[in-house]
């Protein structure tokens, strides 16, 4: 066998390692910000108890983006029509509140993440079949290698 041949392999199996390493970084985004769903009761409770440092209001998706004095992060849901009653109480409290345009709403939405599964399930699939060929290379020898 070719002493080339003999070191396809591993190089193979660390770029599909790699590989496998890059889709799953990809899948998570730096930086990005987990909020954990709580419900409104808990929100107003946190507004009452002075815990709440800024809000960001998504009209569109009826939600309230919130950011508390401990670095926490919450998301709760408000009631259709009860914006104007939630935007009074967080001025009443003085709670800094920004509050999403049309355009800015519409970026927020989530993009379906199956696509970057896709892409990663492309590349798995790809390597298992580079390895699967190589591995069926090296397996085929002439019949007289053997023979002396």
């Amino acid at each position: 066998m070719k002493p080339a041949i003999r070191r396809v392999p591993p190089a193979l199996t660390l770029a599909s390692l790699a590989l496998a390493v890059l889709a799953l970084a990809a899948g998570t985004a730096l930086g990005a910000v987990n909020y954990q769903p709580e419900s409104f009761a808990a929100f107003e409770a946190q507004l009452k108890a002075g815990q709440i440092h800024d809000v960001t209001v998504n009209k569109r998706l009826r939600t309230l983006r919130v950011t508390l004095n401990d670095g926490g992060h919450a998301l709760a849901k408000y009631a259709p029509h009860e914006e104007p009653k939630v935007l009074a109480e967080l001025t009443a409290r003085h709670v800094p509140v920004t509050v999403l345009g049309k355009a800015q709403a519409k970026k927020t939405t989530k993009k379906p993440a199956h696509k970057l599964r896709y892409i990663a399930g492309g590349i798995v699939i790809a390597v298992v079949v580079i390895v699967g060929g190589v591995m069926l290379y090296n397996r085929r020898r002439p019949a007289t290698e053997g023979l002396s």
